[in-house]
């Protein structure tokens, strides 16, 4: 999902942890506002790296191309909603990041268009939105405990729900093996260009 070289995974840095903390701090956000307090008092409530970022998650990004931060402890008993809770605190994340692509490329374009930025910092904004994009996607995967798994199990039967939270301890053999085919290739990355042309239009719209 993310590219391998030198240059890129220093670039790539900002965008990566940027990836990372918006999405936990905001599914701590949301679900403090459904009404559980719980991320609040684990310390998630925060856009501080450090209560986010998982370093053996981290290193997994950087050189096998997918990793994961330290996952938000929800307590979904306390939601004033659960169904209600459950949906916008799985989306939070996803959307959280792909909010964070939009800007990215908001600014890049706008950088472009005045000529102004080194290449630099035009290709540390391309990875953030590339990066962003890309997580937020790989998120919605219907694997747990991954964000999709969960706005799945909103809408299957009980039996059914419990039977797809018994995959997690086969999760990371099966996206390893995901990787190693081109199911990635063949679907996420199709959904990763669609994305960014569909923000890359509007934001011309926009701009011009």
């Amino acid at each position: 999902m993310f590219g391998f070289n030198l240059l890129e995974m220093v670039a790539g840095i900002p965008g990566l942890l940027m990836a990372l903390v918006i999405h936990e701090y905001a599914h701590a956000l949301i679900a403090d506002k459904m009404g559980d307090n719980t991320p609040r008092m684990m310390g998630r409530l925060t856009l501080n790296p450090v209560a986010h970022i998982d370093p053996l998650g981290l290193i997994m990004l950087l050189i096998a191309r997918f990793g994961w931060a330290k996952p938000v402890m929800i307590n979904s008993s306390n939601f004033r909603n659960w169904r209600t809770g459950e949906i916008c605190v799985s989306l939070a994340g996803p959307l959280a990041n792909f909010i964070l692509a939009f800007a990215a490329l908001a600014l890049e374009l706008v950088l472009y268009r005045l000529n102004v930025g080194t290449q630099g910092l035009i290709l540390v904004l391309n990875l953030i939105v590339l990066y962003n994009i890309n997580f937020g996607i790989f998120n919605l995967i219907p694997l747990p405990p991954l964000d999709g798994s969960h706005l799945l199990t909103v809408f299957l039967p009980y039996e059914w729900s419990y039977k797809l939270a018994q995959l997690e301890r086969y999760t990371f053999l099966i996206l390893i093996v995901l990787m190693a085919t081109p199911v990635f290739s063949y679907i996420l990355v199709p959904l990763g260009r669609f994305i960014y042309g569909l923000f890359y239009v509007i934001l011309q719209a926009i701009i011009l």
